[in-house]
């Protein structure tokens, strides 16, 4: 466990990045998605076919046309809606209030990371009852499930369908962050969101991707996957600049002395950048201590910035060692 902390995350083959975003994506959403959605609002019934017109809302799914549906209850995770023919769950990620939530600073940037339900409440809460504009985004028959968003119906039927079939992996792009969770960031591109992965925001160590990237910014991403089957894209924002771990052995050398800028400290020691995507690690073995045994947040705080030494590089791994034992 502690070997994969101290990775800076490489660059992982497109299928890894692109399916390994969408399941931790996906078991997000699964954590709040109801195992039971009757049509009743006490809920205590199962979905079941007669509650479904399948072949209607698979139509729906596969020309991206806009459905309405009326909010009738929600969990923590977002909102149950339904409508003559479907019942499904719009994540609150795909709410269009919990974006403008986001731009006006009510919402902070780590919302999903807070256990508090307090927090997204008042979201919620308010489109209960509320009949809304909705495209079907995830639809699996064979499990009961519907997941629709709100954000997406923002754009005319069809648009999503054009947008996949023009683009291609190596393409650069513009697009706008549309929401930003602790594992990647959504990416509107004019209709279909794309996904950068929390590991394809920079070749540096990221604790947040709110820590790269603001709600609304513009960025230029590079394309590395498109599956048009399951209408998903994998972007990347490193990939558009040069991998500096590429030539760190010619840059630097073991044993030279340079100052770095404390990025976290943590119980076995600091990571630390060297440069704009280039980070180390000051093993608490190679913090300064009088005996007992080192604590780095009594020797160490964000943001400082401090001497250190090289004592290890490994570009094909992208870690680098520091030490503040210059001597």
């Amino acid at each position: 466990m502690v070997k994969d902390i101290l990775t800076s995350r490489p660059a992982l083959d497109t299928r890894e990045v692109d399916e390994a975003w969408w399941d931790s994506l996906l078991m997000e959403e699964e954590r709040w998605f109801p195992q039971d959605m009757p049509a009743q609002s006490d809920m205590n019934g199962t979905l079941s076919d007669q509650h479904v017109d399948w072949e209607k809302v698979q139509q729906a799914y596969m020309v991206d046309d806009v459905v309405e549906a009326e909010a009738y209850g929600y969990n923590q995770g977002g909102i149950l809606v339904r409508n003559s023919v479907l019942q499904g769950f719009v994540p609150l990620s795909h709410l269009v209030a919990t974006t403008d939530a986001m731009m006006r600073g009510e919402l902070p940037p780590n919302w999903d990371a807070i256990q508090d339900p307090e927090v997204v409440q008042p979201i919620l809460s308010a489109y209960v009852g509320r009949r809304l504009r909705l495209k079907i985004i995830e639809c699996e028959p064979e499990r009961g499930r519907i997941v629709l968003s709100e954000r997406s119906a923002q754009c005319e039927p069809g648009r999503r369908t054009r947008l996949l079939n023009s683009l291609q992996p190596g393409q650069i792009i513009s697009g706008q962050v549309t929401n930003i969770t602790r594992f990647g960031v959504f990416i509107d591109l004019g209709g279909l969101e794309g996904l950068i992965h929390i590991s394809e925001l920079s070749w540096g160590r990221v604790q947040h991707p709110s820590d790269v990237v603001q709600m609304g910014e513009e960025l230029k991403v590079h394309v590395i996957r498109v599956d048009r089957e399951n209408n998903r894209v994998a972007l990347s924002l490193k990939r558009m600049r040069p991998n500096p771990w590429e030539d760190v052995e010619q840059r630097y050398q073991v044993g030279q002395i340079i100052s770095v800028q404390i990025t976290c400290v943590v119980s076995f020691g600091a990571f630390a950048r060297v440069e704009e995507g280039l980070d180390g690690l000051i093993h608490v073995s190679e913090m300064p201590h009088n005996g007992g045994a080192p604590k780095p947040w009594k020797i160490v705080h964000e943001g400082e910035i401090v001497q250190a030494r090289i004592v290890h590089i490994d570009a094909a791994r992208q870690r680098m060692g520091l030490s503040l034992l210059l001597d």
